[in-house]
């Protein structure tokens, strides 16, 4: 993956954990980068970098931009040729299980303690695909979640919608009650 790539990337997943339902523009990106950084970088070099126009960071934009984006610093470059980044060889005689799939996901939220610990232990569970399945219908009940998460955590408030997607679950599973 280039470096364009990857800012291209990362725009995308900071719009969905800022509930923008699409990836940030540019413009939108230098905007918060000088608001929560109180520091600049303009939106043409920000468009050069992702078309590859420029291919290497200054130390500086590479730290910035990798504080806004919670990212490491050496994440931000170019991935060497022939470079993947999923294991090439296949676990077991099965290829790759559900229960890999799920704590190979784990560690992509090293940062976020709770959801690490929530793949690692579905995927520990000796019934893994049940567990996924049966989050799949308490996600399309309304309100179910929240209900839960009352019960489970009274004293923490519940989290809204990371990417708007919930709201518009429920507004489909209303549809199909009705």
């Amino acid at each position: 993956m280039t470096l364009g790539q990857k800012i291209r990337y990362l725009r995308l997943i900071e719009g969905q954990l800022r509930s923008l339902d699409r990836p940030m523009t540019q413009s939108e990106v230098v905007r918060a980068i000088r608001s929560e950084r109180g520091e600049s970088i303009s939106q043409a070099y920000l468009s050069q970098i992702e078309s590859g126009a420029r291919p290497h960071l200054t130390h500086h934009t590479r730290q910035l931009l990798a504080g806004f984006f919670k990212v490491h610093p050496s994440h931000l470059v170019d991935d060497p040729e022939g470079y993947h980044p999923e294991l090439l060889s296949p676990l077991g005689s099965g290829g790759f299980t559900l229960e890999a799939w799920l704590r190979s996901g784990a560690e992509q939220f090293c940062r976020d303690a709770e959801v690490h610990d929530a793949l690692v232990a579905v995927s520990e569970y000796h019934e893994a695909r049940r567990a996924v399945i049966l989050l799949r219908s308490i996600i399309e009940i309304p309100g179910l979640v929240d209900r839960l998460h009352h019960t489970l955590h009274p004293s923490r408030p519940a989290e809204g919608p990371r990417n708007g997607h919930s709201a518009k679950r429920e507004g489909r599973s209303r549809r199909k009650s009705s």
